[in-house]
């Protein structure tokens, strides 16, 4: 069986670390198994969905590394919806119901002092035509549910295991709003049964609804795809990452100047087995990827992990992936790179850094340090230099002084940088040479 997968945003705002766990996984099961990947934008919300967002969506999965096969949009399929939706109804599946949501809310409330579960009590199914044609008269509109057939409905999850949901415990599901407009359940499995979509890969905030799904792919005759459930990433706090609470986007982190692997790498390997740590690209984690050893607690997304995990990549990228990204930052230099990509924390950083080697650098010089400063201008070895010349000149002015250790190396660290941190000087004091060194030397 050739594997197609499906993820499938609702373009109301941009995707955020918690968006992209799925669509991720999704990929990596794709490429796992040589399938194909169907970006599907959920944008029936023709209110809250715009083309904006889709096309921020598209931007935020290609900069992650995720080039879908095909893109839909359900906004285009309405007449898919439409034949489905004629057939349940012939069917009996679907039927029109009238009550207002005050209504129901009142129903829902007497079941619970009732000691009764507040599910729908399928009134509706009981009104005659003229019952009907009156409710329309007094200007009502329906909304329309999906006759659940009430029984437990197994399936097999492959993250999750034998799974089963009893739709008899659950209210039909309304499919159809009362202005016409789908709600999510209806376009989705048409969709599904359409585009072939054999594995469904989703949060597990879904196994409820997977029950219903499974009964409305029975009743059109699709074939029932195979769903996994993964664990859902949440904040350091252990709240839900939402696009209404304003959680950190992927744009976010995209300007902040993070690497797409590391962003892509913890939103998909925290609460694996699997260790949050460097990766060749998406398609090495795929190879070793396995939806067994997806946990099934909850994935603590820490930001201090995504940090470390961010320096680490800058840390052991080598000149060629990094030179295309100095150029557009007008630096260049194999050399340069070495010495200060240990210092990054994120890739931007490096603008900053390598003032280091091209200024404006202000030195910094203690008023107890300008006598042994001035000494180590004059003791400054001359040139040709080489990697040894920072051992002989500190070890010359050592002798001169007797400072040694923070005294001795601290002092040159800020006249020569203008900071107390940063790069090796051994290295350092080669690139930048004779004549910046004395400029920078009081």
């Amino acid at each position: 069986m050739s594997v197609i997968v499906r993820w499938a945003p609702s373009p109301t705002g941009r995707i955020h670390l918690g968006n992209a766990r799925p669509a991720l996984l999704n990929w990596f099961f794709a490429r796992r198994h040589s399938g194909r990947y169907v970006l599907r934008m959920d944008d029936t919300d023709l209110v809250r969905s715009t083309r904006e967002f889709a096309d921020g969506i598209e931007a935020d999965l290609a900069w992650l590394g995720v080039v879908p096969d095909l893109l839909v949009r359900q906004s285009e399929r309405t007449a898919l919806y439409d034949a489905a939706r004629d057939r349940l109804i012939a069917m009996g599946r679907l039927y029109p119901c009238y009550e207002t949501e005050d209504e129901l809310e009142r129903k829902r409330a007497r079941a619970r002092l009732l000691g009764k579960p507040p599910i729908y009590d399928r009134a509706a199914l009981g009104l005659t035509g003229e019952d009907r044609a009156r409710l329309e008269a007094e200007g009502r509109k329906p909304h329309w549910r999906f006759r659940l057939d009430g029984r437990p409905v197994h399936f097999e999850d492959l993250i999750k295991g034998r799974q089963t949901v009893n739709t008899a415990s659950m209210s039909d599901p309304v499919l159809i709003r009362a202005d016409g407009s789908y709600l999510y359940t209806l376009p989705s499995v048409v969709d599904d049964i359409e585009l072939g979509i054999t594995h469904v890969v989703r949060g597990e905030d879904h196994v409820s609804n997977t029950g219903t799904q499974i009964e409305i792919f029975e009743a059109l005759g699709g074939a029932v795809p195979v769903f996994g459930h993964h664990n859902l990433l949440t904040d350091a706090q252990g709240q839900g990452f939402s696009k209404r609470l304003g959680s950190r986007s992927i744009a976010d982190f995209r300007a902040e100047g993070y690497e797409p692997l590391a962003v892509a790498i913890v939103a998909t390997l925290t609460g694996t087995s699997l260790p949050v740590e460097p990766y060749e690209s998406l398609d090495a984690i795929a190879a070793k990827l396995d939806f067994s050893m997806i946990s099934h607690g909850p994935a603590r997304f820490d930001p201090g992990e995504l940090d470390g995990l961010n320096a680490r990549m800058l840390h052991a990228m080598p000149y060629e992936q990094a030179a295309p990204r100095l150029s557009a930052l007008g630096l260049e230099g194999e050399a340069m790179w070495l010495l200060l990509r240990e210092n990054l924390a994120r890739f931007p950083d490096i603008a900053e850094w390598s003032k280091l080697l091209t200024g404006p650098v202000e030195p910094v010089v203690a008023d107890e340090d300008r006598e042994f400063l001035a000494l180590a201008r004059a003791l400054l070895p001359p040139e040709p230099w080489d990697e040894n010349t920072w051992s002989h000149w500190t070890e010359t002015l050592k002798t001169a002084t007797g400072r040694k250790g923070r005294a001795l190396f601290l002092p040159l660290r800020l006249a020569l940088t203008g900071r107390p941190d940063g790069p090796e000087l051994r290295s350092l004091l080669v690139l930048l040479g004779r004549k910046a060194c004395l400029d920078r030397l009081p």
